[in-house]
């Protein structure tokens, strides 16, 4: 059989080999194919700027095998699926790699394929007889952002939860499709099983069958028509291999290198289960739908149905029907193209730069062993801070140490009811002259020392003084008549473990000064606080995990 010397350069085989290339491709005509694509011809204008589409391909098959593997030990009930990916992210041989390939990878192509889709529209690769191409393209550019919608509900976490359940408002608002979206979405009766259940399917069944089909349509055509050269550049011909297959294996070793890093030494963001019930929870979708998110904030009632449906639509056809514009209204030129992509790109930047502005997010320096301080009870701690103003150390040792005046008040022996201590304290020893405690403050001394355990007074002599103070302003404020710490306190308001992934430093505080504002139908009584006890108390609730 004889061979083209130019494509046998290209295999490096030994001679014991070509026997078996030979019969592959008597056989299939693979090699042969192979052969056509990489010494296919493109224009001497391509370069760099041509290296996303590959970079987008390559992402997707990043997407595709990570995915598979997080499958083989993934339980896709809402019941079990949180639990599943926390086994898989702390316990499965690289599945916290895996997952993190997974999820940024989504980020990554999203990029990838916006990018792309600009390089073809700077360099008109729409015009005939790419229209196909293009429209093909702008269909894969929509199921991308299905898979990232589809893909949020997955994990079943509160994040996931509530994003859902405002997608899925947002689909049941829809004119006249309202009703129909809100039944194949299961989300008719609220998020369920169901509505988990069909995401999960569109997410691993619908979508990749839906996204295949189409990348093989878009290459098919991308061979068919070649690449289009870019304007204003006469340049001879050259072929797919060497230099533009080099160039676009740059591109996918730089991006996979970013990926990795991000996969490596990046947390994916994963909150507590999914609560139903937590009414408070302010949910933000992803980082590209947040442009439209902030866009929905510009329409409300009746003129909802605008920024939900009507803009997107409008965008959607005007994507579409780029290459069939009237050739006056074509950007023909490259200046009023790149016009037309900064000011698209100016705008969604824009909303994006300012619905994260508006997202709530943790800005109050919380270090990480406040976590630790914090599955103490605020009463406990509060007492903590008492025992350390009113100078009880002087006289007294906590565990061990050199023998004071006083008993060492974590001996076994001495151990006495939180009532006992409460009178006790109320009515001192002639010689101490302290000033009385005030009832709150007596109690949670007195709870302190009852509470006393070596084990755990090795983590409270450790705590900072601004955190005990924050424990204290919680205690003095009555705060756990209304709310839940660690499972304890009153049910009137929402518990205030989580605190931090619902709300921001801003809210908090507005919070404090108008609580019937912010939350109507608060009983909750407007709070004055000095700086410092403001930021005690926000360090103390901040450092409150779920």
């Amino acid at each position: 059989m004889a061979w083209p010397g130019s494509f046998v350069g290209l295999l490096i085989v030994r001679p014991s080999m070509l026997r078996v290339v030979e019969w592959v491709e008597t056989r299939t005509g693979l090699v042969r194919s192979c052969k056509g694509f990489l010494l296919e011809e493109i224009p001497g204008s391509a370069g760099w700027a041509q290296v996303f589409g590959s970079v987008t391909l390559f992402v997707f098959l990043v997407q595709a095998l990570t995915g598979i593997l997080l499958a083989l030990n993934f339980a896709p009930t809402p019941t079990e699926a949180y639990q599943s990916l926390r086994y898989i992210t702390y316990q499965v041989f690289a599945g916290r790699l895996v997952h993190g390939l997974h999820h940024w990878g989504a980020t990554a192509m999203v990029i990838a394929a916006f990018v792309h889709m600009t390089q073809v529209f700077l360099y008109g690769a729409y015009k005939k007889p790419r229209e196909a191409t293009w429209m093909i393209g702008v269909a894969l550019l929509l199921l991308i952002l299905a898979f990232g919608l589809t893909g949020y509900l997955l994990p079943w976490d509160n994040r996931a939860y509530w994003g859902t359940v405002v997608t899925t408002r947002i689909m049941a608002s829809a004119p006249v499709m309202g009703r129909l979206l809100s039944r194949i979405s299961g989300a008719g009766d609220g998020i369920g099983a169901v509505t988990y259940a069909r995401f999960y399917a569109m997410h691993t069944i619908l979508l990749p069958a839906a996204t295949v089909s189409l990348v093989f349509a878009h290459v098919y055509l991308v061979r068919r028509h070649g690449v289009a050269p870019a304007t204003e550049v006469v340049a001879t011909a050259q072929r797919f291999y060497p230099k533009q297959m080099f160039r676009d294996l740059v591109a996918i070793f730089v991006s996979f290198s970013l990926l990795f890093a991000a996969a490596a030494f990046l947390e994916v963001p994963m909150e507590r289960v999914a609560d139903p019930s937590d009414t408070s929870y302010t949910p933000r979708p992803e980082w590209y739908f947040l442009f439209l998110f902030e866009a929905l904030k510009l329409f409300s009632g009746a003129l909802e149905w605008i920024g939900t449906f009507a803009l997107p639509s409008i965008a959607v056809a005007l994507l579409l029907g780029v290459p069939f514009l009237p050739a006056r209204l074509r950007l023909n030129k490259k200046l009023p193209a790149v016009a037309s992509v900064t000011l698209v790109a100016s705008l969604w930047g824009t909303l994006t730069l300012a619905a994260i502005q508006g997202s709530p997010h943790r800005i109050v320096s919380v270090p990480q062993e406040a976590l630790e301080w914090a599955q103490i009870a605020p009463e406990e701690t509060a007492g903590m801070g008492y025992f350390r103003s009113l100078g009880c150390g002087s006289c007294h040792n906590l565990i061990t140490g050199f023998p004071k005046t006083g008993p060492n008040l974590a001996a076994s022996e001495l151990h006495h009811p939180k009532q006992w201590l409460a009178q006790h304290f109320r009515h001192p020893a002639p010689e101490n002259t302290g000033r009385p405690l005030p009832l709150t403050e007596l109690n949670a001394l007195a709870l302190f020392i009852a509470n006393l355990k070596p084990g755990s007074m090795g983590v409270m002599q450790r705590m900072s003084s601004q955190f005990v103070r924050g424990a204290q302003v919680y205690v003095i404020g009555a705060c756990n008549t209304c709310h839940k710490v660690n499972g304890a306190g009153g049910g009137i308001g929402p518990p205030l473990n989580g605190l931090a992934e619902r709300r921001s430093k801003e809210w908090t505080e507005a919070h404090f000064l108008s609580p019937a504002k912010l939350s109507p139908g608060s009983v909750m009584p407007p709070y004055q606080f000095s700086r410092e006890d403001e930021d005690a108390i926000l360090l103390y609730l901040f450092s409150l995990s779920n």
